[in-house]
């Protein structure tokens, strides 16, 4: 999860970046800059999260327990 996590913010980032460059010439810095930090905290709260969440991962290694039947 830890690649996924890396791999999300660096997507993000690349988005933001052509954002903030398709973006020049139609609007003013301050709207450029606040589409481009939403993205970036986007980025950066999906990547915590997936890193949170994957790490939490190690008890589904066991193997499920063994279940009789009744009859």
């Amino acid at each position: 999860m830890e690649i996924a996590a890396v791999v999300l913010v660096v997507f993000l980032v690349a988005v933001a970046a052509v954002t903030f460059f398709v973006l020049k010439r139609a609007l003013k810095m301050a709207v450029r800059a606040a589409i481009v930090a939403l993205i970036l905290l986007i980025a950066v709260v999906g990547g915590v999260s997936l890193w949170w969440f994957g790490a939490s991962s190690s008890g589904s290694d066991k193997q499920p327990a063994t279940i009789k039947k009744s009859r």
